[in-house]
């Protein structure tokens, strides 16, 4: 009997490989005569018959690599289960990767030899403002498409751009709404890293809590990206009581940010601190017992319990490992790989002009973060503001969940 069973192992063994040449050839033929390459790829993009190449674009060094490298992970996750459910119009995708290391311009430069020597049929990319702002005038002058993760300002509204993550109105002026409502506060204190998102956001959040409440902001004040020493401002704060401090301090400057609050003896517990720049992917570097209570304004949470959710986590894990976790970002950029899908799909092409026609209105009714759809107009996406309350393990209590909002980029009173 062990003999028999050998043999037919071995049996078995060869016949498979045979069987999967000839399923994968009458594949082939089959998506080709479908969707000849010659139809699909008028413009010259890296397309063959059987592959397509994206770009995927993040800071892998320096500073951001702690916020930016949930991203990465996130995209392969995507392509890696778009390729195994057969990829797009039949063919499956291969990405370049390349590093922005923190540094704008070298976004910019990377960002040009991905279109322009690689011809990606699209880019994953950024994660600052800084970044989207310098890689922007390439994509609009050479024509192709980024679809950009990051929770942002706002005050842009490119048709080379799909913004994944959420604008000012469905973040910053939702959460001041709840903030305000939820702790009655009278004072402000703003402290954040110095470029576009931090000091446009705080301008935005000023002209809210000014204007529409009459409360007031008692501080503000800039740190370069990288910087590591917050104990002037945190003893200016202590000296000032806010009600209220709003940090939107970024990257690696997190964890000293954090670590040195609950080092000079303030409890977070007790002092209201709301933040926009603070997901699970800098709280495992911060330490849950340096950030535990204070309160992260985002549409994802790791510990949002929906099914599509367990599903992401279990296959984030599974191919990330246990340890890992999943913030705001991670899941926005998870989200890029498979909108692009739907819309070359939707389009019969990978052309950017006819990505851009069609990207209005894809929707996804399965994303982690639950439905999702690009505007008609504006190529943001509708969502919903969740207020997470950070806990001693890393992960948050979602103390506040919205209605669907439609985004709004270019806010009336705001700009």
């Amino acid at each position: 009997m062990k003999k028999l069973f050998r043999r037919g192992v071995v049996f078995s063994l060869a016949v498979i490989p045979a069987l999967a040449a000839l399923n994968a050839t009458a594949w082939a033929n089959s998506h080709l005569e479908k969707w000849p390459t010659s139809k699909v790829n008028t413009t010259g993009l890296a397309v063959t018959d059987d592959t397509v190449t994206i770009g995927i674009l993040h800071s892998i060094t320096g500073s951001m690599a702690i916020s930016e490298s949930g991203s990465v992970q996130a995209e392969k996750l995507a392509i890696k289960q778009i390729n195994d459910a057969g990829g797009v119009l039949g063919r499956k995708i291969e990405w370049i990767q390349e590093d922005g290391a923190t540094d704008w311009p070298n976004f910019a430069e990377k960002a040009k030899k991905l279109i322009v020597n690689d011809k990606v049929a699209a880019v994953m990319g950024c994660w600052t403002s800084a970044s989207r702002k310098a890689v922007l005038p390439v994509f609009e002058q050479y024509n192709n498409m980024l679809y950009y993760p990051t929770m942002y300002e706002g005050l842009e509204a490119s048709r080379n751009v799909v913004y994944t993550g959420q604008e000012a109105t469905q973040q910053i002026l939702a959460g001041i709404d709840w903030v305000v409502a939820e702790k009655k506060p009278k004072t402000f204190y703003f402290v954040g890293s110095d470029y576009i998102w931090p000091r446009t956001s705080f301008k935005i959040a000023r002209k809210h809590i000014e204007n529409v409440y009459n409360l007031k902001v008692i501080g503000e004040q800039y740190y370069p990206l990288g910087h590591t020493q917050f104990n002037s401002v945190i003893n200016k704060m202590k000296l000032k009581k806010p009600d209220v401090i709003f940090s939107i301090v970024v990257g690696g400057s997190n964890v000293a940010f954090y670590k040195q609050m609950t080092g000079a003896g303030v409890d977070l517990t007790k002092q209201t601190v709301i933040t926009i720049s603070a997901t699970e992917d800098e709280v495992r570097g911060i330490g849950g017992e340096n950030i535990h209570g204070t309160y992260m304004f985002a549409k994802y949470f790791q510990s949002l319990d929906n099914p599509n959710n367990k599903k992401f986590v279990e296959e984030f894990k599974e191919m990330w490992g246990d340890d890992i976790v999943i913030g705001d970002v991670t899941n926005n950029a998870y989200l890029g790989p498979w909108l692009w899908k739907m819309a070359v799909e939707k389009a019969g092409s990978f052309d950017i002009d006819r990505i851009k026609e069609v990207n209005p209105g894809i929707e996804m009714a399965n994303a982690p973060e639950g439905y999702v759809r690009i505007h008609e107009t504006n190529h943001h996406l509708y969502s919903k503001l969740r207020v997470g309350r950070a806990r001693m393990d890393g992960q948050f209590d979602v103390v506040h969940e919205s209605e669907l909002m439609e985004p709004d980029p270019f806010p009336e009173g705001y700009q």
